[in-house]
C-alpha cells in the first residue's frame, strides 16, 4: 500500500520535474525556446516554427509534459482551496495528471480527424499548432504561480481567482490570435465555425467541470 505524503512534499517533487523539463526544452533547442518565451507579445514564433512543424515535435512534447503536470498541481491547489481538510495522496495526483494528459491527447486527436474528414489537414495543422503553443505556455506560467499559491500565499483566495482570471486572460488571447489569423475561413465557413466552437471549444470544458465539481 502507498503511504500517504504531505502535499507540499508531493507537489515540490512535480514542480521540481516540470523545472526540469523546460531545463531539457531549452537545452535541446535554445534559439526556438527564447523565440518561445515572447509568444504573447510577437507573433514571430508562430510563423517560423510552424512551417517546420511535425506530428511529434521533441521540443512540444517536453512542454507539454510540464503542461499536464503543472495543470495538475493547479487542480490540486483549487481542490485544496474549497475542501480544507483535503488530503492528496500519491494516487489522486497520479489520476489527476493522467486525467489531464488524456482530456487533452483526446481533445487534439478528435480536432485532426476532423480536419481529415473535412479535408483542411494543413489548415487544422496551423490552428493546432497555435493552440497548442499557447496552452504550453500556460503551462510555463503555472510554475510561478503554483509556487506562489502553495508557498507564498496558501491560504488566499483572492489570489487564486486573480491567477485563474490571468490564466483565461491568456486563453483568450490565444484563440483571437487563432481566429485573427484565419478570420477570412472563417467569415467563409461561419456555420462549421460556431458548431466547432461549440462541440470542441465550450463542451468539453462544460464536461470536464462537472466532472471536476463532482
Amino acid at each position: 500500500m502507498l503511504r500517504q505524503v504531505t502535499s507540499n512534499e508531493l507537489i515540490t517533487i512535480l514542480m521540481v520535474i516540470g523545472l526540469t523539463v523546460i531545463s531539457v526544452a531549452k537545452l535541446v533547442a535554445p534559439k526556438r525556446f527564447n523565440d518561445f518565451i515572447f509568444v504573447l507579445g510577437s507573433i514571430k514564433y508562430l510563423k517560423i516554427y510552424s512551417r517546420d512543424q511535425k506530428f511529434f515535435d521533441n521540443f512540444d512534447a517536453l512542454l507539454f509534459i510540464n503542461l499536464i503536470l503543472s495543470s495538475a498541481i493547479f487542480g490540486v491547489i483549487c481542490l485544496q482551496y474549497n475542501y480544507q481538510h483535503y488530503a492528496l495522496d500519491i494516487n489522486t495526483m497520479f489520476k489527476l495528471t493522467v486525467g489531464v494528459g488524456v482530456f487533452i491527447l483526446i481533445k487534439v486527436l478528435l480536432e485532426r480527424l476532423i480536419g481529415s474528414l473535412f479535408e483542411i489537414d494543413k489548415l487544422m495543422d496551423a490552428y493546432l499548432f497555435q493552440k497548442i503553443t499557447y496552452k504550453n505556455y500556460l503551462g510555463l506560467i503555472l510554475i510561478p504561480i503554483n509556487g506562489l499559491l502553495v508557498y507564498a500565499f496558501p491560504k488566499a483566495l483572492t489570489i487564486i481567482y486573480v491567477m485563474i482570471a490571468l490564466l483565461l486572460l491568456i486563453n483568450l488571447i490565444g484563440l483571437l490570435t487563432s481566429f485573427k489569423t484565419h478570420q477570412n475561413t472563417i467569415k467563409n465557413n461561419l456555420f462549421y465555425f460556431i458548431l466547432y466552437l461549440c462541440a470542441l471549444e465550450i463542451a468539453p470544458y462544460i464536461i470536464l467541470y462537472k466532472v471536476f465539481i463532482e
